[in-house]
């Protein structure tokens, strides 16, 4: 049996402590499903990612997923198809990156906006056929607010059908160095500690 992990780094940094985190909770969930199941395992730089931010088009892109064909493309298939996902942004402004929101806000002809199925002109695709367990891990600095990235983030979660397993919260010391979390022996377990959860979660989603 193949489960499939997505995880996705809304960090513009390579070797952040967010994408550091996903990799951590990413590892914690392929060991604790050794001898169960293999573990398809597929991260991403949404930084890396050539995305143009939603049009508002208005109008269902039915059959496909958007108007747009752009880096999107591959990832709303993997998003779809994956039985796990992992999110992760820096806090900006208190919320998400930029990167994470133009994601984000481009998933939204993934369902119907209409979820009374009264305005058939409206009634946009919707592949996400069953729910699936996620999580999210949100980096900031000792004055952060990760409550308005929270918030956003399980919204988004709830619109794709992924039940909100968790979240990470990581205040990194100093601001101007990467990858602090590295040597932070508490928001490692706890990112393990949320991979094993995500683990026991997918086991009984089989």
């Amino acid at each position: 049996m193949t489960i499939k992990l997505l995880s996705l780094s809304g960090s513009p940094v390579k070797g952040s402590s967010t994408e550091i985190l996903l990799h951590e909770a990413a590892s914690a969930i392929r060991t604790s499903l050794e001898g169960y199941a293999e573990v398809d395992h597929y991260f991403t730089r949404l930084n890396e990612v050539d995305v143009l931010p939603c049009q508002a088009c208005g109008m269902a892109p039915t059959p496909d997923f958007c108007f747009y064909d752009d880096g999107m493309a591959p990832l709303y298939q993997r998003l779809v198809e994956c039985d796990c996902l992992l999110i992760g942004s820096p806090i900006y402004f208190d919320a998400v990156s930029a990167q994470t929101k133009r994601f984000i806000d481009r998933c939204n002809c993934l369902r119907p906006a209409d979820f009374e199925h009264t305005d058939p002109d409206h009634d946009f695709i919707k592949l996400l056929k069953h729910k699936r367990p996620g999580a999210m891990v949100l980096v900031g600095t000792d004055n952060g607010w990760f409550e308005g990235a929270r918030r956003c983030i399980a919204g988004f979660f709830k619109w794709i059908e992924v039940v909100n397993e968790g979240v990470v919260t990581y205040k990194s010391p100093d601001f101007t160095r990467y990858g602090t979390a590295r040597d932070d022996a508490a928001a490692m377990e706890e990112a393990r500690s949320l991979g094993k959860h995500l683990a026991q979660r997918l086991k009984g989603n089989q």
